[in-house]
């Protein structure tokens, strides 16, 4: 009898941010250097405003311990394979702001020499209204489909359940909400329709070998 075996699953990591006084500060860190750089940068972003990379200089404490509990999931979920039990590596973290208000959204993209990149909620911009019309979720491309598709588009592989596995997965974000996945996921987010303003920081982690002496 055939025995179907599911290869390859890639992580994806979903925890809370515990720290109501945390949040605050992040925010209020966000809006301060929102004022002092309106423009911000344009990467992935459809409109809304895009931080610089520093705001682990700007944010203050609140950004670094968000950076380091982004490092603590990323530490849980990585194996070092010369070192199972004391890893040879630490994270070297880069992090941003993105603000989003309605008709804002971010086009496929992924993060290239990271690898893990986290996005964190501060205000999910829904303020409380579950219309899935209102857009704006995590949109997640499984790599591998646009290869398998472009030959015969109109065909999906089964999972161990049978069932048809998807290429994209929507993920729809909520305040406090903190996400990590490998930086080569490709990753969007759809056409936010809120009535609130979105908040969200992401975060890179680039693996370096620690000094000799760490």
């Amino acid at each position: 009898m055939a025995v179907a075996h599911q290869l390859f699953a890639t992580p994806f990591i979903v925890d809370e941010l515990r720290s109501a006084e945390g949040m605050a500060a992040l925010r209020e860190a966000v809006e301060a250097e929102r004022a002092h750089d309106s423009e911000g940068v344009s990467i992935s972003n459809i409109g809304g405003w895009h931080s610089n990379t520093d705001m682990l200089e700007w944010g203050g404490e609140a950004a670094r311990a968000l950076a380091f509990k982004a490092m603590e999931m990323a530490d849980a979920h990585t194996m070092d394979r010369k070192s199972p039990d004391d890893s040879r590596f630490s994270w070297v973290p880069e992090m941003w702001a993105n603000v989003s208000a309605a008709g804002n959204a971010n086009q496929y993209h992924t993060h290239p020499g990271s690898f893990w990149s986290a996005v964190a909620y501060l205000d999910d911009g829904y303020n409380g209204d579950d219309d899935a019309k209102l857009g704006g979720e995590l949109q997640l491309l499984d790599p591998r489909m646009p290869a398998i598709r472009m030959a015969a588009p109109d065909l999906l592989l089964r999972d161990g359940q049978g069932r048809a596995v998807g290429s994209e997965i929507s993920i729809r974000p909520r305040t406090g909400m903190i996400v990590l996945f490998p930086s080569w996921l490709q990753h969007a987010v759809r056409p936010f329709h809120g009535s609130g303003t979105r908040i969200s920081i992401a975060i890179n982690l680039t693996a370096a070998l620690k000094s000799p002496s760490a």
